[in-house]
């Protein structure tokens, strides 16, 4: 690809890839929120779980499992930023051998 096709991809691609709604699931929206047009499904189940403490989010412990049942994070119609932002520390955790 030349330099100049690239550029131009970037600045005409949507970002429609960033939000998902399913409002048929029986679980939407799976958390407490202000306002529903704005719950974003893409992040459903959320890859920073893994970080545990780390992950930014708000959660607790119960009986020793962590329960992000109070967290928005991944929910957030901007949340695709924040997400990738953290994806090279999940990738580096997936890929370290035992």
């Amino acid at each position: 690809m030349d330099q100049e096709f690239r550029e131009k991809s970037s600045r005409d691609m949507s970002e429609n890839y960033k939000f998902f709604q399913n409002k048929k699931c029986e679980y939407f929206p799976c958390h407490k929120v202000e306002n529903e047009e704005e719950f974003n499904c893409l992040f459903c189940y959320c890859p920073l779980y893994m970080l545990k403490d780390k992950c930014g989010g708000n959660f607790k412990y119960t009986n020793g499992f962590k329960n992000c049942s109070d967290c928005t994070i991944p929910h957030t119609k901007n949340s695709h930023e924040y997400m990738m932002s953290k994806m090279s520390v999940v990738s580096k955790i997936g890929s370290e051998r035992e």
